[in-house]
């Protein structure tokens, strides 16, 4: 079956969807206003990136037909069953805590503008789709205080399909002898929002206390662990992919959502000693990413806690510097967000996270709301066309979409040294999937290799989502990319500065070696000379 390795309009896909939807499925088809079709597809292919991105024994009801069962044996060197969960971005490595806060980040955006879903007919994929990583999540954490964090550098190397995944695939864990605060406290956090999530938005109360619980065990195991560190302090095997070094904002960011989550007014006072102990109203401003909450915990302290303008404070703060393009950061000529080596890597993250956090915050002060909303849909439209590039960042929805993410399963290769070409065309396309993105020159060039630009992840279409689910909320005009007619422009990708470096040396080595052989010739000739005279004096 291969329809999905070939663009169909978007009315045609969502058919399909609708007919794959099974009876766990919720929705709200009774709807009596326009629903914009293009907003719509977004968020529906969003989920079906996720769905591409699962790990496991895949459901019957599985929508993307080039994905299979794998990695059917995770956790089985401990003796627990870690199958299931989603691979983290264009392999097949799955790890905790980005995945932690990636379900943190969605389950946000869905509180807050869950009638974008319901209004989409995509409640129900939703509840699939945050429910399949909360399940992992709690395999995850089998013991109050063990809590697995993922697998290493076991397979970064293998380029090919799910089928042939290599093992052996190490599972470790944080405990009581190895803590790991910073993965424990996100853990918690991803429980409390999905707790929130399920008990207020699909009355599905069973479910969230169990969420709940797990939650409230995570956080109690990150608070007491002793000492307080991050877990790569424990697992160094993981510290080359996702470390975070720092416990401070991460234990805020978990008390906050367990308050949330169960109205325990302690987890509030927890949430505001911790913020007033790190100091965190104070710290360097950075945007928002899987190693750093303090944006969100700005913006979400100052919609739960009323006692104080302290989160207040430090949100507008925050939004301030970010949506003005000040220190760190500044505007590309296309007008993308972009702070220094936060942005360099995958340039939407902070672009997308601070436009979420922005439309978040937006009603809390009418004054500054509406510069930060606009601030936001400048940043939305930016990366769905109105960009110097004509593209939208979004796999499969244009003609100017990324043709080739950087994704082993997708690509239909076999070859690591030789992504570009083998096959020289994507043999699947990964609906849904937000790229890095573009250089700081407003640049993209759709090249496979270029895992900056063309990497997708769990944590790239997290906060999509959410500044999707905004735009069908307030019903918003159809995104840029519907008027595009023009290709995108034809740029040549530049010469990497490794290789420039190296001729530039290797052309100095070359022209030192020809001064040295001038310069022997010389004084073997200069010698010859003083000789011959020698000889006839």
């Amino acid at each position: 079956m291969r329809w999905l390795s070939k663009a169909i309009p978007a009315l045609s896909l969502l058919a399909l969807q609708a007919l794959a939807q099974d009876s766990t499925t919720t929705s709200n088809p009774t709807s009596t206003t326009t629903v914009n079709q293009a907003y719509t597809t977004l968020l529906s292919d969003s989920l079906l990136f996720y769905e591409a991105q699962r790990s496991g024994q895949l459901p019957a009801n599985n929508r993307v037909p080039w994905r299979h069962d794998s990695a059917l044996q995770d956790g089985s060197d401990n003796n627990v069953n870690l199958t299931g969960g989603y691979y983290d971005a264009g392999d097949y490595l799955k790890f905790t805590l980005p995945m932690a806060y990636s379900m943190s980040i969605v389950n946000w955006g869905a509180i807050e503008y869950f009638q974008g879903y319901q209004s989409a007919n995509q409640d129900g994929y939703l509840r699939d789709m945050v429910k399949w990583g909360s399940d992992w999540l709690i395999q995850a954490h089998p013991q109050p205080n063990v809590f697995y964090v993922g697998n290493g550098d076991v397979d970064n190397n293998y380029w090919g399909p799910d089928t042939n995944i290599p093992t052996p695939r190490p599972s470790y864990m944080v405990n009581s002898t190895a803590p790991g605060t910073d993965v424990a406290a996100l853990g918690a956090a991803a429980f409390a929002s999905a707790s929130y999530l399920f008990r207020n938005r699909f009355n599905d109360s069973v479910y969230a206390d169990t969420l709940m619980q797990h939650g409230i065990s995570l956080f109690e195991f990150a608070e007491t662990a002793q000492p307080q560190q991050p877990y790569t302090k424990s697992i160094p095997a993981i510290a080359e992919f996702y470390q975070t070094n720092t416990v401070q904002n991460q234990l805020v960011w978990g008390a906050l959502w367990l308050y949330r989550a169960t109205g325990n007014q302690t987890y509030l006072t927890k949430a505001s000693n911790y913020f007033d102990q790190f100091k965190l109203g104070s710290v360097d401003i950075t945007p928002m990413d899987w190693s750093d909450q303090s944006g969100g915990v700005f913006v979400l302290g100052s919609m739960l806690d009323t006692t104080t303008d302290k989160y207040k404070v430090a949100a507008e703060r925050y939004l301030d510097a970010l949506t003005q393009g000040q220190s760190p950061c500044s505007f590309t000529g296309g007008g993308l967000l972009w702070c220094g080596q936060s942005s360099a890597s995958n340039s939407l993250i902070p672009a997308q996270d601070t436009a979420l956090l922005a439309l978040l915050y937006s009603p809390i002060n009418s004054d500054k709301g509406s510069g930060y909303v606009k601030f936001a849909l400048g940043q939305i439209n930016y990366m769905l066309g109105n960009n110097p590039m004509l593209t939208p960042y979004v796999v499969g929805v244009h003609m100017n979409s990324p043709a080739n993410p950087h994704h082993a399963g997708a690509s239909g290769g076999t070859d690591i040294g030789n992504i570009n070409t083998s096959p020289p065309t994507e043999e699947y396309v990964l609906y849904g999937a937000v790229v890095g993105g573009p250089g700081q020159d407003d640049l993209f060039y759709d090249v496979r290799d270029d895992w900056q630009q063309s990497e997708v992840a769990l944590d790239y279409n997290a906060p999509f989502q959410g500044l999707v689910a905004y735009q069908l909320v307030t019903n918003a005009s159809d995104p840029p990319y519907t008027t595009i007619t023009q290709p995108r422009p034809a740029i040549k990708k530049p010469f990497p500065k490794w290789a420039i470096a190296v001729i530039v040396i290797i052309l100095l080595l070359i022209l030192v070696a020809l001064g040295l052989l001038w310069w022997k010739r010389r004084r073997i000739a200069e010698w010859r000379h003083r000789r011959n005279q020698k000889q006839n004096w």
